[in-house]
């Protein structure tokens, strides 16, 4: 005797759904069009974290994806919220996690016919993501809206923001839902196994191995996709053999830290040794990175040698700078294969790891790689990250939002490229909170640091609140420019006025402490030392606002400049 049928609401259906995908944690905040979809997750269930603005749902989302490898699912409103996520979600777009974005949406009338009117909240939403370059599903019954949201999750899956949008009428339909009938297929209940991938074509490898053979001082750069591989121990064999010095991208910080033959990152985020060393390289093998204008330092920081790039997508290679030689494969199998193509070298044949270049790397310290520039009451950014990094405690997450203040990147140091995270993407500020609370809620046993400017933060700062209402481990240190520092750097090397970027030098401690947070005002190194014991175990929130000196530029802002000069003249 088949079980007998059941009624209930589409959103109900939904949402048990989701929670048989294997979905545990929903990003987002409450809305009129969603609030009996988001109140049936809690019931059921799964976690709602809510955020203070739409844009940090989503980043927080996106954060959350990278820093678990699930799916990651957020929800918002309609029509003025989705135009509040828009910034969020065009960002989640290019990082290539993978989101399931769902959308409140306006009820779907008869061609014809006339709503209660005026809608204020009309919004052309498919139209509007399709301009943003992000697949959107809308279903127009109930009967079509469980189908399509598992296409709209499988569609996510594959590496990317997806938006199901759900009008409130079909929300509301009820359907039934017979009690044997089987749920869908659980998608991340755990974290994805990394994509099998054939070996690279042997053509393609003996090409690599003959460029890499003439070659006496190879460089190997390693980007977050050889991270995401499990590369780091093929690619250190590999340097070993071939006599290599080993570096990275920005978003591979940290995959060789310890390594006696490291450089660190390359490009717009290096320190000066790795910049000098790199220049001396006589062929470069990139594995996984995208070879974007701040890891070439807008065409500076690699010499024109032979450039063998690898990487799992073929439209990836060569996509930014120029391959002599494209290799198309997961970057640990490559390793690999190259590892077995290229001959056994002789010492004397291994410049790059003589002992005069090892102790140059084993003598070489960032906190000595500048002239520090402090004031009695301002830090010179430098320093001030020199001291957080040994203050800290080592197993950590650092996230950062956008600013003049990135100049400080390569003075943290991470346990490896999966407990970093710029946001990038969409070259804004104002993103990094979010970032900073997704890893935050991702991985709670240890803390995450936020580093972020005085712009995004006044942007953002009501997700102060989030932090102490889902009792997250986030650190904050504010870099305190009172200004937009980017804006400031821009406009004087262009010899224009740069007092409109300038702000007030407000105490933002004080509006932390009221939110919770042990929060605490730094104007010099000893403010910061006195610190000690907290930062090396901090126990709940922990706001820093830090005041750092605004004539610091970060190097890629000169950079730009030439770049700007080079072009336009």
């Amino acid at each position: 005797m088949a079980a007998e049928a059941r009624k209930i609401p589409v959103y109900e259906a939904l949402a048990h759904d989701l929670k048989a995908m294997g979905v545990d944690t929903v990003f987002g905040l409450m809305s009129d069009d969603t609030a009996h979809f988001g109140v049936t997750l809690d019931a059921i269930g799964i976690k709602f974290i809510g955020a203070r603005h739409e844009t940090i749902a989503l980043t927080m989302a996106d954060a959350w994806a990278q820093a678990t490898g699930r799916l990651a699912c957020a929800c918002v409103g309609r029509g003025p919220a989705l135009a509040n996520s828009l910034h969020g979600a065009t960002f989640a777009s290019r990082t290539g996690n993978s989101i399931l974005i769902i959308y409140g949406e306006a009820p779907q009338v008869p061609a014809g016919a006339n709503g209660p009117g005026p809608d204020y909240k009309a919004l052309d939403q498919a139209g509007v993501l399709k301009a943003a370059g992000i697949r959107s599903f809308l279903p127009a019954t109930g009967a079509s809206a469980r189908e399509m949201l598992v296409e709209a999750a499988n569609a996510a899956a594959q590496g990317q923001a997806v938006a199901y949008l759900m009008p409130v009428n079909v929300q509301l339909e009820s359907i039934e839902v017979a009690a044997d009938e089987p749920p869908p297929a659980p998608l991340f209940a755990e974290p994805l196994a990394p994509r099998t991938v054939e070996a690279a074509a042997e053509t393609s490898i003996a090409a690599a191995a003959a460029v890499l053979a003439s070659a006496k001082k190879p460089l190997i750069m390693g980007g977050f996709g050889a991270h995401k591989a499990g590369a780091r121990d093929a690619l250190i064999a590999l340097a070993e053999k071939t006599g290599a010095l080993l570096a990275t991208s920005a978003r591979g910080k940290d995959l060789f830290r310890g390594h006696p033959l490291n450089l660190g990152i390359i490009g717009s985020f290096s320190h000066s040794l790795a910049r000098r060393m790199a220049t001396e390289a006589d062929c470069v093998l990139v594995f996984g990175a995208g070879l974007n204008i701040l890891t070439m330092s807008f065409g500076e920081s690699l010499p024109e040698v032979p450039l063998i790039h690898v990487d799992t997508v073929r439209a990836h290679i060569g996509r930014w700078t120029p391959a002599d030689v494209s290799v198309v494969g997961d970057a640990k199998r490559v390793a690999e294969q190259l590892l077995a193509a290229v001959p056994d070298r002789a010492a004397n044949a291994k410049p790059f790891h003589s002992a005069d270049y090892r102790k140059v790397l084993e003598t070489f310290r960032i906190e000595e790689d500048f002239q520090p520039q402090n004031t009695a009451r301002t830090v010179d950014p430098r320093s001030l990250a020199v001291a957080l990094n040994r203050m800290l405690p080592a197993e950590r997450n650092m996230t950062y939002d956008g600013g003049n203040f990135l100049g400080v990147v390569p003075y943290f140091d991470v346990p490896g490229p999966g407990h970093f995270k710029m946001v990038s993407d969409f070259a804004s500020i104002g993103l990094g909170f979010g970032a900073g609370l997704g890893f935050a809620k991702a991985r709670p046993d240890i803390p995450t640091v936020l580093v972020i400017g005085d712009g995004g933060f006044t942007m953002t700062m009501g997700e102060l609140e989030t932090v102490v209402r889902e009792d997250l481990p986030l650190v904050v240190v504010l870099m305190n420019d009172c200004a937009y520092g980017a804006e400031v750097h821009f406009l004087r090397m262009r010899q224009l006025p740069a007092q409109k970027a300038f702000f007030p030098d407000v105490d933002y401690a004080p509006v932390a402490e009221a939110f919770g947070y042990d929060a605490h005002t730094i104007r010099t190194l000893d403010d910061l030392e006195a610190l000690a014991p907290l930062l090396a175990n901090p126990q709940g929130p922990v706001f820093l606002d830090c005041k750092i000196n605004a004539d610091v530029a970060a190097p890629f802002m000169s950079e730009v400049a030439a770049f700007d000069a080079k072009v336009f003249g």
